[in-house]
């Protein structure tokens, strides 16, 4: 996957240079800042949030749903923040997960909680994307910026107004994430462990339960990858998190705003446990 992550930054970077082209940045920049604000992240008091994800293909699974309409993403967007998801994943890389901004758009409107722009960034031009799209905040995978370039994106989405999801895969990337987001850095920045192990994409949730006390202090915890049921979510909380991200389970799922909302339930009540 250490190839694979690689090759998603390169095309990431191309679509970058390509949006640039087609227009500059100094235009995209009036048009974000003229986009209507996002609605806020909100995090519950009770102690465990969903983020949930629109995805429609992974390397790991395959497809995921069939091909969906603007009318289709809004619908599924609506149904998770039914069911209780404090914000909306959409995925935007178009090769190998079948993602597109024009998602991230359908999901985005009018819906009453903020999106999440997942990709492989590597760029401030694509922050200005996602706020023109309606997002409200971005995913920053560390394993492919370095420092100064991951500085200059955790402040370009400040300016924009733009929560991050800061993803760590190690300890390395977590030692990383403290010295960028010290505990009084400002901005909402939250530090999520994805469980995928680099070589061969299979879940390792044990890497939650491993890494968790490595994350910086004072950020909220986010789990990924491998959270499909009610016991995941109570053992992701039991480690420590504050939120899991979950996609496959919901795009397969016959019923994602239920599911949703049992996911939910069931970390509130294991964050409420004695």
């Amino acid at each position: 996957m250490r190839d694979f992550l690689q090759a998603m930054a390169s095309s990431s970077a191309e679509r970058a240079a390509e949006a640039r082209r087609r227009e500059p940045e100094a235009a995209l920049r009036r048009r974000a800042r003229g986009a209507e604000p996002a609605p806020p992240l909100r995090l519950h008091p009770a102690g465990f949030d969903l983020i949930a994800e629109i995805k429609h293909r992974s390397p790991s699974a395959g497809r995921l749903a069939p091909r969906s309409t603007p009318a289709d993403i809004a619908a599924r967007a609506a149904a998770y923040a039914r069911g209780g998801a404090a914000a909306v994943s959409v995925l935007t890389e178009p090769d190998a997960f079948g993602g597109a901004l024009e998602h991230l758009e359908a999901a985005a409107r009018e819906l009453p909680v903020p999106t999440l722009r997942k990709d492989f960034l590597v760029d401030p031009y694509q922050l200005l994307e996602a706020r023109v799209a309606g997002a409200g905040g971005v995913l920053l995978v560390l394993r492919i910026l370095e420092d100064a370039r991951a500085r200059e994106l955790l402040d370009a989405a400040g300016e924009l107004g733009l929560f991050v999801l800061l993803e760590a895969f190690d300890e390395e990337d977590l030692h990383r994430a403290a010295a960028l987001v010290p505990p009084d850095a400002p901005g909402a920045i939250l530090i999520g462990v994805n469980s995928r192990n680099l070589s061969d994409l299979t879940s390792e949730t044990a890497r939650h339960a491993r890494l968790s006390q490595a994350i910086p202090p004072g950020r909220r915890r986010v789990a990924e990858s491998g959270i499909a049921d009610a016991a995941d979510v109570r053992r992701a909380v039991r480690d420590g998190y504050d939120l899991a991200l979950v996609g496959q389970a919901l795009m397969c799922a016959p019923d994602p705003e239920a599911l949703v909302a049992q996911l939910v339930a069931a970390g509130r009540a294991e964050a409420g446990a004695p």
